[in-house]
């Protein structure tokens, strides 16, 4: 009997100091860091798991064990309670403290831009991420909108962090600015003298209307560049639209868009990754194409030809 007692008091005494250790170990490692006061500015990505969390957090010098932190948020299921966003934290928070702080909601939002969106739209997309009242948005989209009346085109769609209570001239400089960066790296070096900034930013823009694929968008881009220099009217279904906004908002219309000649005056939407396929086209054959009703783009070399595709696949 006491052969078979011992052991079993030993095992019990083992797994009590496990325990025991466990939550020691615990209780250290999710303590804090320091006694420092000082804040951090720290930034939790979108879609980033507890654990990537953790190991930013260790990074900065925040906590002191990412898997401990891990297991406090994942085995006590506070994972719910860290939101993406820009916070104010300390080496002397706790993980608990954190995770609270991380919860409570952040000092600024997330506001996604989409690609191939005019102004107009680009102002709406931040005002839903900003959360903005009626009476705020409405004083918002008026400064946003006289900002970037001349910049239609030139708004980098991105993904940015914006304070809550953020200025309009503050949002309009950022995605400016950024537009400015990323085209002088990306783009710039493409244009090899061929086209001044603006002609790409607009071509940009009626391809994001025009095409639907990656491999569309140099082909397209060559047939429209040939027709310009060969003084064609470019026929695109992106004037016309752009002709219609304008309309609305401008009783004077000053151009016959659909015959138009030139790119003068037609910025129309924000078309970064595109600028690189206007910036750098492809020369062919083709002047004209069509998009059957599957989305399918189908060139051709003359009118007589184009004719025959209209017929085939639309019908008319």
């Amino acid at each position: 009997m006491k052969k078979i007692y011992f052991p079993f008091v030993a095992f019990l005494v083992i797994v009590i100091a496990s325990i025991s250790y466990f939550f020691y170990w615990f209780k250290k490692e999710t303590s804090a860091v320091s006694d420092s006061g000082v804040n951090i500015s720290f930034t939790a990505p979108r879609g980033k798991s507890a654990s990537e969390i953790g190991t930013l957090l260790y990074n900065e010098g925040l906590i002191k064990n990412k898997l401990a932190f891990k297991i406090y948020v994942q085995f006590l299921d506070r994972s719910k309670n860290i939101n993406a966003g820009e916070f104010e934290l300390s080496p002397s928070m706790s993980v608990s403290e954190i995770v609270r702080i991380m919860g409570k909601g952040t000092k600024e939002l997330w506001a996604t831009i989409p690609e191939g969106l005019r102004k107009e739209e680009v102002v709406e997309k931040v005002i839903i991420a900003l959360e903005m009242d009626k009476e705020k948005a409405e004083v918002f989209r008026t400064q946003f909108l006289t900002l970037a009346k001349d910049s239609e085109g030139y708004l980098f769609p991105d993904t940015y962090l914006f304070p809550r209570e953020v200025p309009a001239e503050f949002v309009f400089n950022k995605l400016a600015s950024t537009f400015d960066d990323k085209f002088d790296s990306g783009v710039t070096p493409l244009l090899k003298g061929k086209f001044s900034k603006k002609d790409v930013v607009i071509m940009a823009s009626i391809l994001e209307r025009e095409t639907k694929t990656a491999d569309e968008k140099p082909v397209v881009a060559g047939i429209l560049w040939k027709r310009i220099e060969n003084d064609w009217p470019l026929q695109v279904d992106a004037t016309v639209q752009y002709a219609i906004a304008s309309q609305q908002s401008n009783s004077q219309q000053p151009n016959n868009w659909w015959p138009i000649l030139t790119l003068d005056d037609l910025d129309i939407d924000s078309p970064y990754n595109t600028s690189q396929a206007a910036a750098n086209p492809i020369d062919s054959d083709y002047w004209f194409y069509i998009h059957s009703s599957d989305g399918v783009i189908h060139y051709a070399k003359s009118s007589a030809e184009h004719a025959s595709n209209v017929r085939k696949y639309l019908g008319k």
